[in-house]
């Protein structure tokens, strides 16, 4: 369970997304994106931000839609990045494409207890 607790994006995959997003005991923002896509890697250093500032009250997570497509597709992922949050094995929130860190704070702030 170290990965959880260290500041930073977690890489999930399709077989740790059960145990690292839906069994996670806080919030966990997921970023469902892919190497070649622009918008994606433009949001990167913003969510290394939040990683850091929510550290110890949101897991700021990703998902590769290339590696892991089948979770794609269960969650309805048409466009990237697509944004989810995830809270209690829900999902309570979501946006989809390059979020101003504005956004992305209010979106995580409602979801902390």
């Amino acid at each position: 369970q170290t990965q959880a607790t260290q500041a930073g994006i977690v890489k999930v995959t399709t077989e740790s997304f059960d145990a690292q997003v839906l069994e996670a005991s806080m919030p966990v923002l997921v970023d469902f994106t892919a190497d070649w896509c622009p918008p994606c890697r433009a949001l990167h250093p913003t969510l290394e931000k939040l990683a850091a500032d929510y550290a110890g009250r949101v897991t700021v997570a990703q998902v590769n839609v290339d590696a892991a497509g089948e979770l794609a597709s269960r969650y309805g992922v048409r466009g990237i990045p697509a944004l989810f949050v995830f809270k209690g094995g829900e999902v309570v929130d979501q946006a989809v494409g390059l979020q101003p860190e504005s956004e992305l704070r209010a979106m995580l702030d409602r979801h902390i207890d």
